[in-house]
């Protein structure tokens, strides 16, 4: 058990439960052409200064969870921003049967992901049960 509590390990999974969103952040500006595609796709206006808000959010909210510096912000922003692109991105009750299940599982999991980060908030506001 004391493994698992050690710093080092909660480090690693606090960088593996962001890596997703360090990932797209450096995805998205090193080719901002597509991220501002991304957001037309999704019908959002205007496409460049969201995109660029996105990135930001992304890898500012990101770094902080991982260094511990306003984590339970970020951790907040970060299951915000999970909640909100999960039902852009993965609406599932609105597509046909053969891609509802896919897409099911993609929205769920996200929901799993933002109730993550709202634990990690949790635990840094040193309001656990």
């Amino acid at each position: 058990m004391e493994v698992v509590a050690s710093p080092w390990v909660q480090g690693l999974a606090l960088l593996l439960l962001c890596s997703a969103y360090l990932q797209g952040a450096f995805d998205k500006a090193r080719d901002f052409p597509a991220a501002v595609a991304e957001m037309r796709q999704f019908g959002l206006a205007p496409a460049a200064p969201l995109a660029a808000a996105t990135i930001a959010l992304e890898a500012v909210a990101s770094v902080m969870v991982v260094s511990g510096w306003g984590r339970w912000l970020g951790a907040l922003a970060l299951c915000g921003f999970t909640l909100l692109a999960t039902v852009l991105a993965a609406p599932f009750w609105s597509v046909p049967a053969p891609q509802r299940r896919p897409m099911a599982n993609t929205f769920f999991e996200h929901l799993g992901l933002a109730g993550a980060f709202l634990l990690v908030a949790i635990h840094d506001l040193g309001t656990t049960p």
